[in-house]
């Protein structure tokens, strides 16, 4: 079985965001970037079927030079190789049409990416490349077992959880579930050693055009004031959760 994880390079979300050219592009500056967790849920997953199963696991990633350090880190993990789409990563369209180039050259039975992104939040690239690619498609996937070329993967609805079978090839969008954070790797000296000798191969872009664009940036407006009152004094707290906060 062929493996293609799908890692998206993003912000570590203790980084303190800001935003330059009048609030409409991304400040880069100081921000340490990782593999966007629900990425790696999939790729820590992707390594238990390269274990229990002997699948072959690559990863790809649709971005500039500056992406190869989170590849790295991937193929550390263990991945076998990983691919850069050499195209910034701007619209979910046009990375879903990278992705899927990469995919019908590569004859992948399986694609794992991530449910979303942490950055933008679009969730729109997994269902696109499974339309592109004919695959079938699970999104939302907590739980995922294969066994020749079926499948059966349990996801999260509105409620409860689901459990569906199908066959592959199939793409999914993983999320936490798929593995518990306690199971996520942490590459040691060896991987990392081992990751350097591992081919990275860099692909120019498929003609693509970006559907959306960002116009602008907001910040979330900042925390308001924080009243005390003694513990003793009720009464003066229901008068203001009452007229003041206007939730009672």
């Amino acid at each position: 079985m062929k493996i293609l994880v799908c890692i998206s390079h993003v912000p570590d979300t203790t980084s303190k965001i800001n935003f330059t050219d009048n609030d409409s592009k991304f400040d880069t500056n100081g921000v340490q970037y990782v593999i966007n967790p629900n990425d790696e849920f999939g790729l820590t997953r992707a390594m238990w079927f390269k274990e229990k199963q002997g699948a072959s696991v690559d990863v790809v990633n649709v971005g500039g030079a500056e992406t190869e350090p989170t590849l790295r880190k991937a193929l550390a993990i263990g991945a076998d190789a990983a691919i850069r789409v050499n195209t910034e990563a701007t619209d979910g369209y046009a990375v879903a049409k990278q992705l899927a180039k990469v995919v019908k050259d590569g004859g992948y039975d399986l694609v794992i990416a991530g449910r979303e992104s942490i950055d933008y939040n679009g969730g729109m690239v997994p269902g696109m490349l499974a339309s592109m690619t004919g695959a079938n498609f699970v999104t939302n996937c907590i739980a995922l077992d294969i066994e020749g070329t079926n499948a059966k993967a349990v996801r999260e609805i509105d409620g409860g959880k689901e459990t569906v079978s199908t066959s592959l090839p199939l793409v999914i969008g993983g999320q936490k579930g798929l593995v518990e954070e306690s199971d996520l790797r942490i590459p040691n000296m060896r991987g990392i050693m081992m990751a350097r000798k591992k081919p990275l191969t860099v692909l120019e872009p498929v003609d693509a055009k970006a559907e959306t664009k960002a116009v602008s940036f907001e910040k979330p407006a900042p925390k308001g004031a924080v009243k005390l009152v003694d513990a003793d004094n009720i009464d003066e707290l229901v008068n203001l959760l009452h007229n003041e906060a206007k939730v009672i």
